[in-house]
């Protein structure tokens, strides 16, 4: 199994906290930085967040 398979994994089985570290991780560099990529770091979140719902089962 590679890395990727085993990261998908993961996030398949705890999306809600991987947003949350997406979210994180995003405003750990907006603060490091002094908010001087946020356009870009938010662009970020939004893939991730994008990526982890793709995997994820639909609710009806």
């Amino acid at each position: 199994m590679s890395i990727v398979d085993k990261l998908k994994e993961m996030l398949g089985k705890n999306p809600d906290q991987a947003k949350q570290a997406v979210e994180r991780g995003g405003d750990m560099v907006d603060e490091r930085t002094g908010g001087k990529y946020s356009d870009k770091v938010d662009m970020a979140q939004e893939k991730a967040n994008e990526f982890i719902d793709r995997d994820r089962p639909q609710q009806p």
